[in-house]
């Protein structure tokens, strides 16, 4: 409960024209969103205070989204994490409790990161540009830090991960394929097979690419659970959408051993 109440208030915006929004986004019934940029999210300010009761001589911390870091230059022949993950993933009021007073630099960084390595150039510098002409944090980093949190605390907030990414989208915010692809992910390793292989059709709807790491963990899924003619059929309706699976990449992004391996194999290509 109270990392839920930290999510929230990680959430609220400070400013007046915001409250509405914030009201769509907080709310279990939803309203059709506002049009927005398929690609950039206008910016909003986060009220970034920390208002526990039990803390109250922790001033709030610099108005970030006034003079945000921006992401390091972009290395691809790294093989190194762009920001270091938390030592403990399912301790959520520390890590949401850190995201208000330290902000979403870090979370920024992962994404551009991420979209640059899955060819997505021109995504990820129109997010750099927001931070750096504009001064201020995407909506798109905020929700899916909350989302990306609760989808690496494990099986126990695969559905609060599903919930943040519903409010994202109810309070007009578009995701990015950096987005989805941290939900399928965290669904897949949470065995929710189904609900992974639905945000995967809705990546193609959104003529987004997933990446072999994205998709892999969402068949693997199904293989661990015993439900390969339903990951068939998945399989099937993303071929209708133009997706065809890499063999070679998924044999390098894969334990080439055990009957996971093989299933997928089998899954995929027949083999």
């Amino acid at each position: 409960m109270a990392a839920a109440a930290a999510a929230r208030r990680l959430l609220r915006p400070s400013t007046p024209a915001s409250v509405s929004n914030a009201s769509r986004l907080l709310s279990s019934t939803s309203s059709p969103p506002p049009h927005r940029s398929p690609n950039t999210n206008s910016p909003v300010a986060f009220d970034w205070s920390d208002d526990d009761a039990d803390n109250p001589a922790t001033s709030p911390p610099p108005a970030m989204a006034k003079n945000p870091e921006l992401p390091p230059p972009y290395d691809p022949f790294s093989k190194k994490p762009a920001v270091a993950e938390p030592s403990d993933p399912t301790n959520l009021q520390e890590i949401f409790h850190q995201m208000r007073t330290e902000g979403l630099t870090d979370y920024a960084i992962k994404m551009f990161d991420g979209l640059s390595k899955d060819g997505l150039t021109h995504e990820a510098l129109e997010l750099f540009a927001v931070i750096k002409d504009k001064g201020a944090m995407p909506d798109v980093v905020a929700h899916t830090a909350v989302l990306e949190a609760y989808a690496n605390a494990g099986p126990a907030h695969w559905r609060d991960a599903m919930r943040t990414y519903d409010r994202m989208l109810a309070s007009g915010v578009e995701p990015n394929a950096y987005t989805l692809a941290v939900l399928v992910r965290g669904l897949a390793a949470s065995d929710r097979c189904s609900e992974a292989g639905r945000y995967l059709v809705e990546m193609l709807n959104r003529r987004m690419r997933p990446n072999v790491v994205t998709y892999l963990s969402a068949f693997e899924a199904y293989v661990r659970m015993e439900k390969v003619e339903e990951g068939k059929l998945l399989l099937e309706t993303m071929k209708g959408k133009g997706f065809m699976p890499d063999e070679e990449a998924v044999r390098s992004g894969t334990v080439k051993r055990g009957h996971v391996f093989r299933g997928v194999m089998n899954l995929l290509f027949g083999k």
